[in-house]
């Protein structure tokens, strides 16, 4: 009898993998309609705030931080991680010694990533005070600042505010990367926002359109001089 027993574990184990595996997918399945439900409901509450129906794809994610030697920079900071679309390519690629936090203003989507990333750094706060918790981290400057914030929807006095301490904390040669909807590129908030960037930073480049997205989006990475 234990004979037969020993002799089935092995294929009990296998099965136990194969199920496990299989419920990967599954599992991956679930997070994605979870938060496309999150961010929906957070857009029907305040459209303004929130920019778009659906979270940022991964395709996206990619473009934001391609080019961003995230494992040797001594600070990250992202801003509006949202469901955190963006958080988790970044936290793969920082380094061990790299000084990486978030801010986001929405309280819902603060309870949602600390959930689903419990080892980051998150405080519900405004964009507006990224120097104050740079100081929390005996920090002045930052090396790079990836946002997902909705600059179409943001008023042009915030935005004011927002890039006057954006750019007062990156350091030099440092690049603030964020990307703006294609069909909110008319839009005067939108407009603002492009006069705001070029007249801040020495170089403003924008990526080919990514159409994997919804919306399809545009990249824009915002390098202070040197």
């Amino acid at each position: 009898m234990n004979n037969r027993a020993a002799l089935r574990e092995p294929s009990d184990r296998k099965r136990t993998r194969a199920i496990s595996r299989d419920r990967k997918p599954f599992r991956a399945f679930s997070r994605s309609v979870a938060e496309h439900v999150l961010f929906l409901g957070e857009y029907i509450r305040n459209p303004a705030a929130v920019g778009a129906f659906a979270p940022s794809s991964p395709k996206l994610a990619r473009a934001m931080i391609e080019g961003c030697d995230l494992q040797n920079a001594e600070t990250v900071v992202e801003l509006g991680p949202g469901t955190g679309a963006f958080t988790g390519p970044i936290l793969d690629r920082i380094g061990p010694k790299t000084t990486f936090f978030a801010l986001e203003l929405s309280s819902d989507y603060v309870r949602r990533l600390r959930t689903r990333f419990p080892d980051l750094v998150l405080y519900n706060d405004s964009a507006e005070h990224i120097a104050a918790y740079l100081g929390r981290h005996g920090r002045r400057s930052v090396d790079y600042i990836i946002s997902g914030l909705p600059w179409a929807s943001i008023r042009q006095e915030v935005q004011d505010r927002i890039l006057h301490q954006l750019f007062r904390v990156l350091k030099p040669g440092g690049v603030f990367t964020t990307f703006g909807y294609l069909h909110t590129r008319p839009a005067p908030n939108a407009i603002h926002f492009g006069r705001l960037t070029r007249n801040h930073f020495a170089s403003v480049k924008v990526t080919s359109l990514v159409w994997l997205n919804v919306p399809p989006a545009l990249v824009y990475r915002c390098t202070k001089a040197a």
